[in-house]
């Protein structure tokens, strides 16, 4: 079915119309047209009723897509631009179809206090594609959470277990605390759900034994570390009101607690990426450090369950977890001494789009996943995620039939090594606009269109908080000193 047409007054000319393509939505697809003008999308039909324009651009033989949404990217700038900056990342972002990112706080320094805030938000004026920055929830920078909220942090990131940068992970204390405090303004909070103290230990204990082997990572980090952290997280939210969202999700394990917590109405999400979907323990035998990865990849068993998980909608979206580092940094032989992750954001849409030409998904399926979801998750629906009169003109131009094989030296990210080395993937985005200006046109970056990028807190509009036990919180119980240094509990989690 097909949505409402809107058309805009023939006297007033539009910027861009797009004709001949096949809109696709997160629930139906049909031959149409999009008018374009500011940046907004004003109207949506057939061919023959749309608006004249300054420009035309036909699109036949190919769909459009909202613009993906990736909410997990990490993009090194400031403090590690030898792996990554905010022009690298973000054009590497346009060249995969993807029109808005969320970008991590563990950076140096990390985005804990407004002026590292003002560090990374100077940084972005680079981007290409409009962005969100995460803020940092961790134990030391309880008193700094209002202020980051009123400098335009988009959520907050909780890393219950160790990543790149070394950032301690908070006490238990500390993070009811920080969901007491970010329950009343409404924004979410993703979670690197692991618990740090299982993994320490492991690793301590694999280390004291001998093993640097690739698939001593995964022994060090079992299931059961990310299970417990959910549904630990998902506990503290359920209590506090706070909203959340489980990053990387890695094992089916993981997904009991979600489900568990969405039926008692906790306001939790949870993503997967590809590398999760298309790579088991066998990774470790046939790519040794290159797939190391915080959560890491998994058995197969895990996989056919994130699969499950994908279809019946206890996982929300795709995101990517782009990480980029040297390649000379991810090849180390002592797994230990191997930095973890990889690069994503330019080759998530590829990669899902050839799933979906394999049956595995369909493609409002896919549009789901990579744009509605998250854009509803994090506030920005319907000015995201969704191609109808009023809505950011952020689109994937994509050729379904068209063929390409994925090369590290080709990636436009500065961590020039991948783990998806040499896949051949059907279904390419073409072109990318953001806000009506095309960003990437023929397979090509637009180079002038550095800086184009916003933030999204300009069109946020997160749903109105629902805290709890507001009487019970750290700042009831101490009149109204919530948040300053030293009042959170310090009991190891």
């Amino acid at each position: 079915m097909e949505p409402n047409r809107t058309p805009t007054p023939a006297s007033s000319p539009v910027d861009l119309v797009i004709t001949g393509g096949t809109i696709v939505t997160d629930q139906t697809s049909f031959k149409g047209a999009v008018a374009i003008r500011d940046g907004k999308v004003v109207a949506v039909g057939s061919d023959d009723t749309m608006p004249e324009a300054r420009e035309t651009f036909d699109a036949t033989g190919l769909h459009l897509l909202p613009g993906a949404i990736d909410a997990h990217v990490h993009y090194r700038e400031p403090g590690y631009t030898h792996k990554e900056d905010w022009r690298t990342g973000t054009a590497a972002a346009a060249m995969g179809g993807v029109t808005t990112v969320f970008e991590m706080p563990n950076t140096n320094p990390p985005t804990a206090t407004v002026e590292a805030l003002r560090l990374k938000q100077k940084a972005a004026e680079k981007a290409y594609v409009d962005f969100g920055l995460y803020g940092l929830l961790a134990e030391d920078n309880l008193d700094q959470l209002e202020a980051l909220i009123e400098g335009g942090v988009a959520a907050f990131k909780c890393f219950m277990g160790n990543t790149f940068g070394n950032l301690p992970s908070p006490s238990t204390g500390a993070m009811l605390e920080g969901f007491e405090i970010i329950a009343r303004h409404g924004l979410r909070i993703s979670l690197h759900a692991e618990t740090a103290s299982i993994m320490a230990l492991r690793q301590k204990k694999l280390m004291e034994a001998g093993r640097t082997d690739p698939l001593a990572h995964l022994a060090s980090r079992p299931a059961v570390v990310a299970t417990e952290a959910v549904s630990r997280a998902a506990v503290l939210a359920e209590w506090t009101g706070a909203r959340i969202h489980i990053l990387h999700i890695s094992s089916g394990d993981e997904l009991r607690p979600l489900r568990d917590a969405k039926a008692r109405g906790v306001d939790i999400t949870g993503e997967t990426c590809p590398h999760y979907l298309l790579f088991d323990e066998n990774a470790y035998t046939d790519l040794g450090p290159i797939i190391r990865v915080n959560p890491p990849v998994r058995e197969k068993h895990h996989q056919r369950a994130l699969w499950e998980g994908l279809k019946d909608g206890t996982i929300d979206m795709i995101a990517t977890d782009h990480a980029p580092h040297d390649p000379e940094e991810k090849t180390r032989e002592v797994i230990w001494r191997a930095d973890c992750g990889f690069p994503g954001v330019e080759t998530q849409m590829a990669l899902m789009l050839t799933q979906v030409n394999a049956g595995s998904l369909s493609l409002t399926d896919y549009v789901r996943l990579s744009s509605t979801a998250p854009a509803k998750a994090f506030g920005l629906f319907p000015h995201k995620g969704a191609l109808v009169p009023g809505s950011d003109a952020d689109i994937a131009i994509v050729d379904l039939g068209r063929r390409e094989t994925i090369r590290a030296e080709a990636l436009h990210s500065r961590g020039k090594i991948t783990p998806f080395e040499g896949f051949e993937v059907v279904g390419v985005p073409v072109h990318t606009l953001v806000r009506g200006r095309f960003v990437m046109r023929d397979r090509k970056l637009i180079e002038e269109a550095t800086g184009w990028g916003l933030s999204v807190t300009r069109v946020q509009a997160m749903p109105k908080p629902e805290p709890r036990h507001v009487d019970e919180t750290t700042a009831a119980i101490t009149g109204g000193k919530s948040g300053q240094a030293g009042s959170s509990t310090q009991e190891a989690a």
